[in-house]
């Protein structure tokens, strides 16, 4: 029996859905297609908030190279400019997995958006929820830290952690809201847990710190800004390239001349470093939730042969 299974799960006679996360410059896409490689015929499911929107590579860091003949999903699948939630992500990751097995392929979902890992292997079931205009305008204006503190005095299933802009924090109050006010659809959101071996990729806070740095440099060698220049020039709002924050906020803002260039830079490593924490936050707080994560070094030379004892 794997190392992973839990029996007290629906549908124990079905194989573990296999995860792979971790904080963000960890080597998550790597290590997934090195195991997909193992059980092939395997193919991956992205768990990344912001590689689903098309011509956001470097920001993103989407890495495509790195899959080489494995498939993958959910990369490149709306607009730049869209707002893809929640809702839409379990949709389509429940079903990239159900036709993924229903091919006798194994599905690995690989990412780091803490967020979408948790709440697809809780089997999270989210009716659609319309947007308020009242609340919103009622909401404007106001700081992120009174956004959160307002999110976390709410029984959310959003944890404070995910939200990094006023217009994320925004649109998770208005669905505590909603389902405050209609509670059928919040019954109708009772989770569904299902079977799951998450693997999670441990790096040292300092050397987590380099490899971000030294990411970042990178992809501004390589053409970060011009990137962001391309979007706006295709018509993109501002606000809406702002609204997925971290690489696009910083650059866009820096694009439109609010931040110098040394100021942008500076800013958006902090502010990577600070989204690191905050998923190993988040990844603490699913242990402490009841999620078992097997916790390997990323760099870790055995680590094949430890994933696969893990998953049995």
């Amino acid at each position: 029996m794997p190392a992973c299974w839990n029996s007290s799960m629906p549908n124990s006679g079905n194989k573990p859905l296999i995860v792979i996360t971790g904080p963000t410059a960890c080597g998550k896409t790597r290590r997934a297609v090195e195991l997909a490689n193992v059980l092939t015929p395997a193919e991956i499911v992205s768990a990344d908030s912001r590689q689903v929107y098309r011509s956001m590579d470097l920001g993103t860091g989407k890495d495509l190279e790195e899959y080489g003949s494995t498939p993958y999903h959910l990369i490149d699948i709306c607009p730049a400019g869209s707002k893809y939630n929640l809702f839409e992500y379990l949709r389509d990751a429940n079903a990239a997995i159900n036709d993924i097995a229903a091919r006798g392929a194994r599905p690995i979902v690989c990412g780091g958006t803490g967020l979408y890992v948790e709440s697809l292997v809780n089997g999270l079931r989210l009716p659609p929820v319309p947007e308020n205009p009242e609340l919103r305008a009622s909401l404007k204006g106001r700081s992120l830290p009174e956004l959160t503190d307002m999110l976390a005095s709410m029984k959310a299933l959003h944890n404070t952690t995910d939200v990094d802009t006023p217009a994320r924090a925004i649109r998770a109050i208005e669905i505590q809201t909603y389902y405050a006010a209609h509670p059928e659809a919040a019954e109708a959101a009772r989770p569904n847990p299902r079977p799951a071996c998450i693997i999670g990729l441990n790096i040292d806070r300092d050397l987590r710190r380099q490899r971000i740095t030294r990411r970042l440099h990178q992809r501004l060698e390589a053409g970060m800004v011009n990137e962001v220049r391309a979007l706006l020039d295709s018509g993109i709002d501002p606000d809406d390239l702002i609204y997925y924050g971290l690489e696009y906020k910083f650059l866009t803002l820096y694009i439109i001349g609010r931040l110098s260039l040394n100021e942008m830079t500076s800013q958006l490593e902090t502010a990577i470093h600070q989204f690191a924490k905050r998923q190993m936050t988040w990844f603490r707080g699913m242990e402490r939730r009841g999620h078992k994560i097997h916790w390997l070094e990323f760099n870790d030379p055995d680590f094949l042969e430890k994933a696969l004892t893990i998953i049995g």
